[in-house]
C-alpha cells in the first residue's frame, strides 16, 4: 500500500480552471471518499491521480514518487469504474485475469491470484460464467477482482455503485468496506451519494466548484459543517436552513451580522410543546413521509418549507397545524452573507 499526496493541484480546460490548487494527503491504508454534486471536480481529481487526465499544475505523489509524468500503468494503482468495463465474451475467471496482462508473473502465480480474488469476492461458483449470466452486483465484484489481482499501491473507485439499484448499493457498500478492512488498502473513492460517504469513509472530502470545502471524519463533518453547502449536502434529509428572525430568534449575530439557523430534521421534533430556550416552529403541514420507524413532516414557516420528525404512530394530516421544537444545543448558526459557520459545536 502507499500514501497519496496532492500539492496545489490544478486542472485547466482551455481558459476554464476546474480544479483550484487543492491540497490533500491520504494516509497509507486510509479510505477517503470525495463527495460533492455533479461537476464539482471530484472525478477529475481522481482521474488525475490515475493518470487518465494530465495535471495542469501542482504535484501528485504516490508513495515516495512524483507521478505527474508517469502513464497509468506505471503508477501501480488500480481503478474501478461505474460501468464495470468487463468483457462480455470472457468468463469471470478470464476477466479477472486481464488485470494481470502486463504483470511479469508465471502461470501458477497468476492462477493463484485469480482464484484468491474470486474466493474473497464470493465469485468462485461463478468463475466459468460470462457477464450476461451475472447480476449487477456480481459484475461489479468482477471489476473489483480485476483490480485486486494486481496488488496495487492504491485503489481508485469512480462512482462504482451508481448503476445498481438501492438494495444492491446498500449490500455493495458493506462489501467494499469489508474488503478494505480485510486488505488494509489505500482507497480514494468518488461518489455524489452522501450516504455512501458517511457509511464507508474513514475521512470525507467535500468538494464544490473545484475547491475542497471541508475534510474530516464523517461524524465530525456531520456535527460541525463549516458552511451552509456542507450542512445541506451531508445528512439526509437535508438540514433545514432558515433566517433566525423567521424562527423568532435574534435576527443578527455578533457585530449585527444577519444569521441563518440550521437544524437537522432528526433534531426538530414535531408535536413537542414550546418551552423556554431552543427553537420552536409552527405552521401548516404540506406533506408527510411515513418511513416505518419515524415520520417526516413537511410544514411551512412563513415562506420556508421545513422538515421535522414525528413518531411512526403520529402522522398528521396535510393542512393541519403542527409545532416542532429543537434544543438549543442542536442548532447551527451561519453568517447569512458568507454562509460560513459562526461557531463550532
Amino acid at each position: 500500500m502507499a500514501t497519496i499526496s496532492l500539492k496545489n493541484l490544478t486542472k485547466v480546460y482551455g481558459k476554464a480552471e476546474v480544479i483550484h490548487g487543492i491540497d490533500l494527503d491520504i494516509a497509507d491504508g486510509e479510505f477517503v471518499v470525495f463527495v460533492g454534486p455533479s461537476g464539482c471536480g471530484k472525478s477529475t481529481t481522481l482521474r488525475m491521480i490515475a493518470g487518465l487526465e494530465a495535471v495542469s499544475g501542482g504535484e501528485i505523489r504516490i508513495g515516495d514518487r512524483v507521478v505527474n509524468e508517469l502513464d497509468p500503468k506505471s503508477r501501480n494503482i488500480a481503478m474501478v469504474f461505474q460501468n464495470y468495463a468487463i468483457y462480455p465474451h470472457m468468463t469471470v475467471r478470464e476477466n479477472i485475469a486481464i488485470g494481470l496482462y502486463t504483470q511479469n508473473l508465471d502461470k501458477e502465480e497468476k492462477a493463484r491470484r485469480v482464484e484468491n480474488a474470486a474466493q474473497i469476492l464470493g465469485l468462485t461458483d461463478f468463475a466459468d460464467r460470462r457477464p450476461a449470466a451475472l447480476s449487477g452486483g456480481q459484475r461489479q465484484r468482477v471489476a473489483m477482482g480485476r483490480a485486486m489481482v494486481r496488488d496495487p499501491a492504491a485503489f481508485l473507485f469512480d462512482e462504482p455503485l451508481s448503476n445498481l439499484d438501492a438494495q444492491l448499493r446498500a449490500q455493495m457498500r458493506i462489501e467494499i468496506k469489508a474488503l478494505h478492512q480485510r486488505l488494509g488498502s489505500t482507497i480514494a473513492y468518488v461518489t455524489h451519494d452522501q450516504v455512501e460517504a458517511m457509511t464507508m469513509a474513514d475521512r470525507i472530502v467535500v468538494m464544490k466548484d473545484g475547491h475542497i470545502l471541508q475534510q474530516g471524519r464523517p461524524m465530525d463533518i456531520y456535527a460541525n459543517p463549516v458552511d451552509v453547502f456542507t450542512a445541506r449536502f451531508i445528512g439526509t434529509p437535508s438540514m433545514n436552513i432558515i433566517p433566525s428572525g423567521l424562527a423568532g430568534g435574534p435576527a443578527a449575530g455578533d457585530g449585527g451580522r444577519p444569521v441563518l439557523l440550521g437544524v437537522r430534521p432528526q433534531d426538530l421534533h414535531v408535536g413537542q410543546a414550546a418551552a423556554a430556550g431552543g427553537l420552536t416552529l409552527a405552521g401548516p403541514v404540506t406533506a408527510v413521509e411515513p418511513l416505518g420507524p419515524e415520520t417526516l413532516v413537511h410544514f411551512r414557516v412563513g415562506e420556508e418549507t421545513v422538515i421535522g420528525t414525528a413518531p411512526a404512530t403520529q402522522i398528521p394530516e396535510v393542512g393541519s397545524e403542527v409545532s416542532a421544537r429543537a434544543e438549543d444545543a442542536q442548532l447551527h448558526r451561519f453568517d447569512a452573507e458568507t454562509e460560513k459557520a459562526l461557531e463550532s459545536r
